[in-house]
């Protein structure tokens, strides 16, 4: 089998002290065939200098207006060719050079490929793996309790995917993975076991959390019903006050 063409999207806005160390964290990849595209909402900060320095390893780039992060995200979708979609914003990386190159080869085929994510301050200093961790065998009603993959963690087939519901200002990565995930059968759902991700923590759901929550919340019910999951949230809110007992913080 050829191995399979995969889309990385980079999403960024005025990021230049961060740009570059996604952009090499992909076009250093040892895997052959990634379209990397990068999607810039109109910089003014010199991150389009990053990018056009590095157009050479960049298959396809846009820096113009949008209208969020998430209508930014449905620009680079329109633009993947590839067999799987992977989004790698600005201040996040592939975990190593190796990375992408591991996560195909844990199972040939699968419609989903997922793994673990650590996390990174400011400062890109470890803070260690993230509160939630990742399922044994991940499906659509896996986030019941939270969302316990990154979005950086998870390789999608480009034919289950659909665009971004722009309804959703800050949590609708989650919305989409559980669209896709419910098309797919659990046995086509891969673990690689493995970190793959490297997730800079304090983007725009930490600094707008309540408005996170909600959206958060109504997705849950739109998926898994309003009875199950005020249920569900109760058991999340013992969850994170006991993890608050022993761990006195969380990094997610």
């Amino acid at each position: 089998m050829n191995p399979p063409k995969l889309t990385v999207i980079t999403i960024v806005y005025n990021n230049v002290q961060d740009i570059e160390r996604t952009i090499r964290s992909v076009i250093q990849q040892t895997y052959p065939d990634i379209e990397y595209i990068v999607v810039d909402g109109g910089s003014t900060d010199g991150t389009v200098d990053v990018i056009q320095r590095h157009t050479n390893r960049i298959s396809r780039w846009v820096s113009e207006p949008d209208g969020g992060i998430y209508d930014a995200m449905n620009k680079g979708l329109g633009m993947a060719t590839g067999d799987y979609v992977l989004f790698m914003n600005s201040g996040d990386e592939l975990y190593d050079h190796h990375t992408v190159e591991q996560v195909f080869a844990a199972a040939p085929g699968a419609a989903i490929y997922y793994g673990e994510t650590e996390m990174y301050d400011a400062n890109w200093e470890s803070l260690g793996l993230r509160r939630h961790g990742i399922p044994e065998q991940f499906t659509w009603r896996s986030f019941r309790y939270g969302m316990n993959i990154s979005h950086q963690a998870i390789y999608v087939r480009r034919s289950i995917t659909e665009p971004y519901d722009l309804r959703y200002r800050l949590s609708s990565d989650i919305d989409w993975i559980i669209r896709a995930a419910k098309k797919v059968q659990p046995g086509e759902i891969v673990n690689t076991r493995r970190l793959v991700a490297k997730y800079l923590v304090g983007g725009m759901s930490k600094k707008r959390h309540w408005q996170s929550l909600w959206e958060r919340f109504l997705i849950f019910t739109k998926h898994y019903g309003l009875l199950p999951n005020l249920f569900n949230h109760v058991v999340i809110a013992v969850n994170l006050a006991w993890y608050y007992l022993k761990h006195g913080k969380t990094n997610d």
